[in-house]
């Protein structure tokens, strides 16, 4: 099988926050292929969708009230501890929640 990822869906409580969050906060651009309940942005070889939870459960045939950590996470590489400083901030000002201090990575 081929090493290749295409898209990433985030089933999102609230779809227009989410939204919000990624095109008006961080400034990211969807796709013109969006739907009214789905937003694609275009990662540069990987696509980010943003869809809502209790459709994304029912597509999957889950409950979608489930708790507790999902078992993903995401990394953003910065090019240098400034970086690191200066995204933390803007999404924390953003409404994200910063569970974590920023730390070296191998």
């Amino acid at each position: 099988m081929r090493q290749k990822l295409n898209l990433i869906t985030f089933g999102v409580r609230d779809f227009q926050k989410a939204l919000d969050f990624y095109e008006n906060g961080l400034g990211w651009k969807k796709s013109s292929a969006n739907t009214d309940d789905m937003a694609l942005f275009p990662l540069g070889g990987i696509t980010l969708s943003l869809y809502p939870r209790k459709l994304l459960a029912d597509e999957a045939e889950i409950n979608d009230q489930g708790s507790g950590f999902p078992g993903i996470t995401l990394s953003y590489n910065a090019k240098s501890e400034a970086e690191v400083n200066e995204v933390l901030k803007e999404v924390e000002k953003l409404g994200a929640e910063i569970t974590k201090p920023a730390q070296a990575a191998f």
